[in-house]
């Protein structure tokens, strides 16, 4: 990817207007959830019904149907697979909190014009309202140019309310500058720390410093270890990051994440940025069809409510 786009990645219009405030996330959340989950005629997540556990001898009059053919040819002795059975699910919440995320600029947010952070709190604390519905455990990382903050997953109403006061602080937090991610590094971290099989969703604009995204990629495949399945929710605004549509008139663009700045005419570089950011996109949608990993582009634009339910509804199809 050309240093052009590297550099524009989380550019600002400082002339964005704020928006207004969202008191209550817990509240907001059941109201979305309950506009979209009613018509559905069944659940949109479940557990995984059986866990490999060990293996085990094979006795002479046993069903041969769980026989590792692979262990014999390698022995020479029988053994049979042993499961556990898996009652509820496990689901890890990724959130990517660098300064590109708290773009567009917003002190505060209202549900109609989210910025990329408060879009992710908002869908977040919504799927933690119908994880609770099935007394599923849910957890949660959020990291940035640090691992900010890590939570097992547990069921208890307890640990749901610490979740989403921390979901809460994202979305309430100013606009922060000089806050970038190496999101490869954290992501391998991540992935070591979640031993045992999970639903992961994973809320980034999957902008990073690096140039080098086969280590983005590799990260991505990392999440897919232990049979964890995984779902990106990449977010983006795609007026401004993706189609680049501002007025051609001289503007300042601030890179949120180094505070470099630099001055110019939109029109004078976006048909080189348009062709950056789709090839991008491109990229990364690819990757994540070969790696088995569930795409779920993100225009903010668009709002939480419609969003969620196509893909909730896209997911039901297949369940």
């Amino acid at each position: 990817m050309s240093n052009l786009f590297l550099f524009l990645r989380s550019m600002i219009d400082l002339t964005q207007p704020q928006n207004s405030e969202i008191k209550n996330l817990d509240i907001l959340a059941k109201q979305v959830v309950e506009g979209f989950i009613t018509g559905m005629h069944k659940s949109p997540f479940h557990g995984f019904s059986v866990e490999f556990s060990e293996h085990k001898l094979y006795n002479k009059g046993e069903s041969t149907r769980h026989i590792d053919w692979k262990l014999f040819a390698k022995t020479e002795k029988l053994y049979t697979k042993k499961y556990e059975e898996e009652t509820n699910l496990r689901c890890h919440i990724i959130i990517d909190n660098s300064a590109s995320m708290h773009y567009p600029i917003s002190n505060n947010n209202n549900l109609k014009n989210l910025n990329k952070i408060g879009f992710t709190a908002v869908a977040a604390a919504s799927l933690l309202e119908i994880l609770k519905k099935q007394r599923d455990a849910v957890g949660l990382s959020i990291y940035a140019d640090s691992y900010e903050f890590y939570a097992p997953e547990k069921g208890s109403e307890r640990h749901r309310k610490m979740i989403l006061q921390q979901l809460d602080t994202l979305l309430q937090t100013k606009t922060v500058k000089n806050k970038g991610t190496e999101t490869y590094q954290y992501l391998h971290e991540i992935a070591e720390k979640i031993h045992r099989r999970s639903l992961i969703f994973v809320f980034s604009d999957m902008f990073q410093t690096s140039k080098n995204h086969d280590e983005l990629f590799e990260a991505l495949r990392h999440l897919k270890y232990n049979k964890h399945e995984v779902v990106l929710f990449h977010t983006y605004d795609k007026e401004l990051e993706f189609d680049f549509n501002f007025d051609d008139t001289p503007k300042k663009f601030v890179d949120v994440e180094t505070n470099e700045e630099i001055n110019l005419y939109a029109n004078s570089i976006k048909e080189k940025y348009n062709t950056e950011v789709a090839l991008f996109f491109s990229n990364l949608k690819n990757k994540c069809l070969q790696y088995k990993i569930d795409y779920v582009p993100v225009n903010i634009r668009k709002g939480v409510t419609p969003i969620l339910t196509s893909y909730l509804i896209s997911r039901q199809k297949f369940l």
